[in-house]
C-alpha cells in the first residue's frame, strides 16, 4: 500500500495551461463547466493517424496453417447461417482504425455510442455483439452566432476540418454545411464517465464555448447506471462587446449503422414533452430481424432558452426539405418553425434513404454573460434477441417500461437529473484525483479504462421479466436426433445444514419459433437457464439483473473468463452485486453438462461443448447462458488455469464482501471445480501439469510439465480453497486443501525455482526458462485477498525485480509495458506470437501484484510503459480502444479488449477493502490431520457435507447486503 508520496516528483502530466489560456479557464470555473486538470487532452486539430495492425511471421503462420485453415472453414459455415464467428482474423472493416476515440455515451449494458475527442459520432453497438465503426457523419452539433447590428455572424459545424467521406460543398448533403471549424483553439479533455471540449474563440473570437458530455456510470447506482443516455451541457461565454444570439443545432440520423443504415422504413416524429423538454424521435427499424431501435434527441427550453425543431431532412434531392436547406434555414432564421411541432409522424423512409432530424436550441447571451444550453440523447431498444433465438429485456426497462417511446422519458431524465449524476461522480472521483500520491497519468488511465464496461460491448437484462425460449431449425441436430444435456443443481438443506446434489437431463427438441415475451407452456423444451435456479431468490430490490460483457469487440464472446479473471477488479470495486452475479452463473455452470459435439479447431479433434466440473471458457456468442463454450479453437476442459480462477475470484469476492449467502451458494461448485482438477496431477507431487499444447489463457504458447503461471494458480487456488472451506464450516475439506497445498508448494519450487525467479514451466524446450511476466499471478490474488503469501518475501521479491529488469526496462527502456516472455539473456522470447507480445492488462496485473510487494516505484513505472505506449500523445494512438496487446514495435492485436480494466487491480492493491484487512486469517501452519499418502480432493461416496451453524445463521441475517469499501 502507498503511504507516501514517491511517485514522479515532476509536473502534472498534462497541465490545462498547455491547452487552454489561464484567463479561459478561469471563465468556465463554475457549474462543472471546465475541465479538471486530471484529465486527458487532445486538440482537436490533432491527426487520428490510422493503427497499424498486428501480423503473424512466416514462421508462426506455418505452424498454425492447419488451424487456419479450419478456422476459415468455420467462419464460412457461421456465415452461411447469417452469424459471425466468435473469432473471426479473415474479415477487416471497411473503416480502418484510426487513433480517433473518446469517451462513449450511455450507462452500462443497453448499447453504446462513442464519440470521438473531434466530436463525430461512431462504434455503433445498439445490437448485441454487433459493432460498426463507422462514423454516421450527419450526427452533429453546429453553432450559428448573431450579433446586434448583424455586422458579425459566423456559422460552424462544431467539428475541425473537412472529413472523409464528405463529397463537394455544392451537394445537397451535409457537404454543404459550413466545415468552418480548424480546431486549432479547440481542445478535448476526458475522464469518464465526462468529457469537456472547449472552443476558446472558434469560430467566434468573442465567444467562449464549453460542452461538456455526461453519461449516467455511478458506482452502486444500479440503475441510473443502466440508462441509454447522455447529456451535453453546453456552456457559453460572451466576452465580447455587443450582445449576441447564439443558436446551437443537433442533427442525427435515423441510422444505428450497418446495414439498416438505408435499408428504409424508418419514421421521425416531434414531440414536447414536460418541463420545457422538446425533440423529435427518430423510429428505427433494424435489419436481419433484429428488435427496433428508437432514438430521441431533445433540449431543454428555459425562460432563456427557445427550443424548436426540424423532424426531417434529407441528405439528397427527394425530401420536402434538404440537408442544405435545413443549413440555409438556420444561418437566415437561428432556428425552425414553431408549427413543426405540430406535424406529426413522417413519411416512412424508402431504402436508400437517409432520413435525418434536427434540434435547435437558441439564447441570447449579454456582454460578459453567460448562458448555459442543455441537450440530451437517449435511445430505447426495450428487447435484445440473440442469434439462435433467446430473447431478453433489458435492465433500464425494470424502470421505463418495454414501449419504444421510453426514449421520450429517458430523454426528459436525463435532463432532469444529470446535475445529481455530476455529483453523485465526483464524490467518486474525488478522492482519487486529490491523493497527490499518485500520478497525475495514472489517475485519468484508471477512470479512462472504464470506457471498456460501456463501449466494450455489455449487455444488461433485466432477470424479472421472462425470456422467449426460442430455437431456429437450423440449430437442431442434424438428423432430428435428440441431445442431452446434464445439469447437476446443487442446494442448500436449510434445516438440516448440508449440500446436497442433484442431477436432471434435458433434451433437445423441435420447437416453433415464436417470437413473444411469453413463457412457454409446461413440457416445452426448456434452456439450461431454466435449471440454475438457486434455492433462494433475491427480493426485489437486490435483484440487479443479470450481466454479459465481451471479451473484446473482435473476440465475440460473453464473460470470457480467463480474461475476466483480470479484468474483475472493476466490476468488484464499482458494481460488486454484477460480480457476484457473473460468478453465480459460472458457477451453476460447472455443475451442468452439454453433450453437444463441438469439433475443436486446433487438433481437428472432437469433443463435448461442456464438460461437468469444468469452468467454462465463457458464456457464449449467439445463445449466452444456454450455449456456453463459444470458444472452440482448443478443448478448454482441459485447460488448466479455468478451474484455479473461478477459485480464487470466488474467494476473493467472497471475502471482500462478507456476504455468506454467496458463499454458500457457490461453494459446491468451488468444491467441484477442485475435485475435477485432480485428474491433471499426473505424478502425485500434488501440483497440476500442463498436457504440452496452449492450455490455458496464452493460447499459442505451448506449455510442458509443471508451469509458473498454472502452478501458481493452483497453488494460490489450494489455499483460497482451504480459508473459504473453513468459513463455511466445511473443515474436513480444509484440512485436505491445507495437505495438498505443502505438497504442491515443494514440488513447485524444486522443479521451477532458479535462484532469481521461476522458469516458464519444466520442460526442456527452448523457452523453458524463460522469464514470464505473468508468473505470480496466484500471488498477485492471494494478496488481494488477504490470504499469506505463497512464498517466502525473497522469492517474490527476486522474481518481481527480475521482471522489472528484464521484460520492463529492457523493452524500449519500459516504456511499453511488460513483454509477456524474456530470455534470461535479455533477447524478447520469440516462440510464438503471445511470447513476445505486451499484453495491456498483464502489465497492469504485474503492476498490482509489485504493489502488494512494496515495490511501488517499480509498479507504476511498469504501468507507466501503457499508459505512454497506449494512451500519451507520443504513443501509438490506443485511447479509449486499449487493445489487447501489441509488439515492441507498436503493432496491436485485438482492438477495445476487456483485459486492461485491470488497472482496477492496481487500486484494489492501493486500497484493500476493510472487510479484507480485517477478516480472520488462515493459517497453513495449523495441525494437519490427513495423512498426504492417503490424500485426494475427490471423497467419492461422501457427497453430503455438514455445513458450519455459523453459515446457517449468516445466511438467515441480511443476505446480499453488498458493498465494497
Amino acid at each position: 500500500m502507498v503511504t507516501s508520496n514517491i511517485f514522479h516528483c515532476r509536473k502534472n502530466s498534462w497541465p490545462p495551461e498547455e491547452y487552454i489560456s489561464r484567463h479561459t479557464l478561469q471563465l468556465f470555473d463554475f457549474d462543472s463547466a471546465g475541465p479538471p486538470k486530471q484529465a486527458w487532452r487532445r486538440r482537436l486539430n490533432s491527426h487520428a493517424n490510422l493503427l497499424k495492425e498486428f501480423s503473424i511471421t512466416f514462421k508462426e503462420a506455418i505452424k498454425m496453417v492447419r488451424l487456419g485453415i479450419r478456422l476459415w472453414s468455420y467462419v464460412r459455415e457461421e456465415a452461411s447461417h447469417g452469424r459471425k464467428a466468435p473469432i473471426d482474423p479473415f474479415t477487416r472493416e471497411s473503416c480502418k482504425p484510426s487513433a480517433s476515440q473518446g469517451v462513449p455515451l450511455g450507462g452500462m449494458g443497453s448499447g453504446s455510442i462513442s464519440r470521438g475527442f473531434r466530436g463525430e459520432f461512431r462504434q455503433w453497438q445498439i445490437v448485441p455483439g454487433t459493432c460498426d465503426p463507422s462514423p454516421v457523419m450527419a450526427n452533429q452539433f453546429s453553432i450559428f452566432i448573431s450579433r446586434d447590428g448583424g455586422n458579425k455572424k459566423y456559422a460552424s459545424v462544431l467539428a475541425p476540418g473537412h472529413h472523409e467521406g464528405l463529397g463537394k460543398a455544392s451537394d445537397e448533403g451535409i457537404s454543404s454545411w459550413g466545415w468552418n471549424l480548424s480546431g486549432q483553439h479547440s481542445t478535448y479533455h476526458a475522464l469518464f464517465p465526462r468529457a469537456w471540449t472547449i472552443y476558446d474563440g472558434e469560430p467566434d473570437p468573442d465567444l467562449k464555448v464549453s460542452c461538456r458530455q455526461i453519461s449516467p456510470f455511478i458506482p452502486h447506482n444500479y440503475k441510473d447506471t443502466s440508462l441509454p443516455t447522455a447529456v451535453f451541457v453546453y456552456t457559453l461565454v460572451n466576452t465580447g462587446k455587443e450582445r449576441a444570439k447564439v443558436s446551437l443545432l443537433l442533427t442525427w440520423a435515423n441510422s444505428i449503422g450497418g446495414v439498416s443504415h438505408l435499408s428504409g422504413d424508418h419514421v421521425n416524429e416531434p414531440f414536447i414533452g414536460e418541463d420545457g423538454v422538446s425533440g423529435v424521435l427518430l423510429h428505427h427499424k433494424t435489419g436481419k430481424g433484429n428488435p427496433p431501435v428508437t432514438f430521441a434527441i431533445a433540449a431543454c427550453e428555459t425562460q432563456n432558452v427557445n427550443v424548436t425543431v426540424l423532424p426531417c431532412f434529407g441528405l439528397a434531392e427527394g425530401r420536402s426539405v434538404t440537408a442544405r436547406e435545413m443549413w440555409g434555414k438556420m444561418m437566415q432564421d437561428g432556428q425552425f418553425d414553431r408549427e413543426n411541432f405540430n406535424c406529426g409522424p413522417s413519411i416512412p423512409s424508402s431504402p436508400g434513404e437517409a432520413l435525418c432530424a434536427a434540434v435547435s436550441a437558441s439564447a441570447w447571451v449579454e456582454p460578459h454573460g453567460k448562458c448555459t444550453i442543455a441537450f440530451s440523447l437517449a435511445w430505447s431498444s426495450p428487447k435484445i434477441k440473440f442469434l439462435k433465438g433467446s430473447s431478453y429485456h433489458r435492465r433500464y426497462t425494470k424502470f421505463y417500461g418495454t414501449s419504444e417511446r421510453a426514449a421520450l422519458n429517458l430523454a426528459h431524465d436525463a435532463l432532469t437529473n444529470y446535475k445529481r449524476w455530476e455529483e453523485e461522480i465526483e464524490k467518486w472521483q474525488s478522492p482519487i484525483l486529490n491523493d497527490e500520491r499518485l500520478p497525475e497519468w495514472y489517475k485519468f488511465t484508471l477512470f479512462n479504462e472504464l470506457y471498456f464496461l460501456v463501449a466494450g460491448g455489455t449487455v444488461w437484462i433485466d432477470s424479472s421479466l421472462p425470456s422467449t425460449n426460442v430455437k431456429n431449425d437450423q440449430d437442431l441436430p442434424m438428423n432430428g436426433e435428440s441431445v442431452d444435456v446434464k445439469v447437476t443443481e446443487a442446494k442448500v438443506n436449510r434445516e438440516h445444514s448440508t449440500v446436497v446434489e442433484h442431477s436432471s437431463t434435458t433434451s433437445s427438441c423441435n420447437g416453433s419459433t415464436d417470437d413473444s415475451d411469453i413463457p412457454r407452456n409446461k413440457g416445452s423444451c426448456n434452456h439450461l437457464s431454466h435449471h440454475f435456479k438457486w434455492q433462494d431468490q433475491l427480493d426485489d430490490s437486490d435483484d440487479v439483473g443479470r450481466f454479459l460483457y465481451l471479451e473484446g469487440v473482435e473476440y465475440i464472446m460473453w464473460c470470457t473468463y480467463d480474461v475476466h479473471f483480470y479484468a474483475s477488479f472493476a466490476l468488484l470495486k464499482l458494481f460488486p452485486k454484477i460480480e457476484l452475479n457473473i460468478q453465480l452463473d459460472f458457477a451453476k455452470a460447472v455443475l451442468s453438462e452439454d453433450g453437444r459435439k463441438v469439433k475443436f479447431l486446433a487438433e481437428g479433434n472432437y469433443g463435448i461443448r461442456k464438460v461437468r466440473g469444468a469452468v467454462p471458457h465463457d458464456l457464449g456468442t449467439h445463445d449466452p447462458w444456454n450455449e456456453m463454450n463459444a470458444y472452440n479453437i482448443h478443448d478448454t476442459s482441459k485447460w488448466k488455469d479455468l478451474n484455479p480462477k473461478f477459485v480464487l475470484q470466488v474467494y476473493r469476492d467472497f471475502a471482500a464482501t462478507g456476504d455468506m449467502s454467496f458463499g454458500v451458494d457457490v461453494w459446491p461448485a468451488v468444491r467441484t471445480a477442485m475435485e475435477y482438477m485432480e485428474q491433471f496431477d499426473r505424478d502425485d507431487d500434488g501440483l497440476i501439469e500442463n498436457d504440452g499444447f496452449p492450455d490455458q489463457t496464452y493460447d499459442t504458447w505451448t506449455v510442458h510439465g509443471v508451469s509458473a503461471y498454472c502452478g501458481c494458480l493452483w497453488l494460490a487456488a489450494l489455499q483460497a480453497a482451504a480459508a473459504m472451506a473453513e468459513q463455511i464450516g466445511d473443515k474436513f475439506f480444509a484440512e485436505t486443501c491445507k495437505t495438498k497445498f505443502f505438497t504442491a508448494k515443494s514440488a513447485f519450487e524444486k522443479k521451477l525455482w532458479n535462484g532469481s525467479y521461476f522458469n516458464y514451466d519444466s520442460g526442456s524446450s527452448s523457452n523453458s526458462k524463460s522469464i514470464q511476466a505473468d508468473q505470480l499471478a496466484g500471488q498477485w490474488y492471494t494478496a488481494s485477498s488477504g490470504l499469506a503469501p505463497l512464498f517466502d518475501e525473497f522469492k517474490t521479491r527476486n522474481a518481481l525485480q527480475k521482471i522489472y529488469d528484464f521484460n520492463v526496462m529492457k523493452v524500449k527502456g519500459g516504456r511499453m509495458g511488460a513483454v509477456n516472455g524474456m530470455h534470461p539473456n535479455g533477447k524478447v522470447d520469440e516462440t510464438c506470437m503471445q511470447s513476445r507480445e505486451i499484453w495491456t492488462g498483464v502489465t497492469y496485473g504485474v503492476a498490482a501484484n509489485m504493489i502488494l510487494a512494496g515495490m511501488e516505484k517499480e509498479a507504476f513505472t511498469t504501468a507507466e510503459g501503457i499508459f505512454t505506449a497506449g494512451w500519451s500523445e507520443d504513443g501509438f494512438g490506443y485511447w479509449f480502444q486499449t487493445p489487447e496487446a501489441w509488439t515492441t514495435d507498436g503493432h496491436f492485436r485485438s482492438l477495445i479488449y476487456m483485459r486492461p480494466l485491470a488497472i482496477w487491480g492496481m487500486q484494489w492493491a492501493l486500497s484493500i477493502p476493510k472487510a479484507i484487512l480485517d477478516a480472520p486469517k488462515i493459517n497453513m501452519m495449523d495441525r494437519i490431520l490427513i495423512s498426504p499418502a492417503t490424500f485426494s480432493l475427490s471423497l467419492t461416496g461422501n457427497r453430503v457435507r455438514k455445513i458450519a451453524k455459523k453459515a446457517k445463521w449468516f445466511r438467515n441475517s441480511n443476505p446480499r447486503l453488498v458493498r465494497v469499501y
